[in-house]
């Protein structure tokens, strides 16, 4: 495959689905991305157990990004630019053993479910907007978008009095369609608050995340891997549950008999988030991977210094996952998907977004349970610049 003026190969969506010229690519193969002067060749993994062998194997492909070719493969290199400082998936073990060891007690089950009343505040705040607002209404600016900043903000620590200005930072950090230079200022912003509030917790720990990490471990942790770990978990965590939770939607109002599932006790609402996640997989792909040594992959051989994408959205329609694998199916028992990644770089926030989407579904339903499109023959514009995918807007009445 070459490069041409498309998206990347491997960020091609034709609505739910993977691209066509994705999921034809073969389980692992070589592609061009980008042109000219700045094309890049790598191989692509879409099959499922090519896409677990890759990111299972932390001893022969590392996550750690060269930007010096004096940079060892594998190895703590010679430069890590700040943004990347923080960043649990651009460190190998044992960077990474140590400081997702410390971030790990955050995300225990039992933390979890004590995040479950402030969720279900937030979404119940988010639908009395949408019904002060009447219908139509769109779902993904007045819900979709609104739900999952000020949960995170909550389990990072934000104060309450400061998240809406923070979020907006962040929003606009993200933000596509402004210039670079508008995007940049944001950013500096947003880390710049980040600084702060880390300075903060140092002298008077809260009860969020980077509290508990400071008081538990203290100068284990830099204020800039604090810091880091505040925007990956902002710009990542952000993104891929507003994507989710329009997609979702979407994909139920189109098959309105599966909506019973979330109606149903937690087990069925449960598996029915597990089987959206799996169908609609919102992440493209991870850090790309790249080989420590010669590593055979399936029955392809990866030569040291070769990076490896691994199609996330694919590997879950992989047909030698499940069977009738490009259904949705919200009473299938779970598989072992990859949207949340896989090994030791398997997404530390899973159980979060699990809950978290739980709660806005079977909230969205319990609240509107009429809810339908408003223009079921209109077109969906889904999003494609943004980290990860989702829609633009989605009309929906009651």
């Amino acid at each position: 495959m070459s490069g041409d003026d498309r998206p990347p190969v491997h960020t091609r969506r034709q609505g739910f689905d993977p691209a066509d010229e994705l999921r034809a690519a073969g389980p692992l193969t070589r592609i061009t991305i980008g042109s000219g002067a700045g094309a890049e060749t790598t191989w692509l993994a879409t099959g499922h157990a090519v896409v677990r062998q890759v990111l299972g194997d932390h001893t022969r492909f590392s996550t750690r990004r060269r930007f010096d070719r004096n940079d060892e493969i594998g190895g703590k290199g010679v430069f890590r630019p700040r943004e990347l400082v923080g960043n649990l998936m651009d460190y190998d073990p044992p960077e990474h053993t140590r400081l997702r060891r410390l971030l790990a007690p955050g995300f225990t089950h039992r933390r979890i479910r004590r995040m479950a009343p402030y969720i279900e505040q937030i979404v119940a705040e988010r639908l009395d907007a949408m019904e002060r607002e009447g219908s139509p209404a769109d779902l993904i600016e007045l819900f979709a978008d609104q739900v999952p900043g000020p949960v995170l903000c909550e389990l990072l620590g934000v104060p309450r009095d400061d998240r809406a200005v923070f979020l907006q930072l962040c929003h606009r950090h993200l933000d596509a369609s402004l210039s670079a230079r508008r995007r940049a200022a944001a950013g500096e912003a947003f880390s710049r608050y980040l600084v702060t509030m880390v300075a903060r917790e140092r002298k008077e720990p809260g009860e969020g995340l980077i509290g508990m990490v400071v008081a538990e471990h203290g100068d284990a942790v830099t204020d800039e891997e604090l810091r880091g770990v505040c925007v990956q978990m902002m710009l990542a965590g952000d993104d891929n549950i507003s994507g989710m939770i329009g997609l979702g939607v979407l994909a139920l109002l189109r098959d309105p008999g599966q909506i019973d599932a979330l109606r149903g006790d937690v087990q069925s609402a449960d598996r029915a988030v597990d089987e959206l996640i799996r169908y609609l997989t919102v992440p493209y792909a991870p850090t790309p991977r790249t080989a420590i040594e010669d590593t055979v992959v399936g029955d392809q051989v990866i030569r040291a210094g070769e990076t490896v994408l691994c199609s996330l959205p694919a590997a879950n329609r992989d047909p030698a996952l499940l069977p009738d694998v490009d259904r949705l199916d919200v009473t299938r028992e779970p598989v072992p998907h990859v949207a949340f990644g896989h090994g030791v770089h398997h997404c530390l926030g899973a159980a979060l977004a699990r809950l978290e989407l739980r709660i806005a579904y079977t909230g969205l339903w319990r609240r509107f349970p009429g809810l339908r499109l408003a223009d079921p023959a209109g077109a969906t514009e889904f999003r494609l610049s943004t980290p990860a995918y989702g829609i633009k807007s989605l009309l929906v009445t009651w």
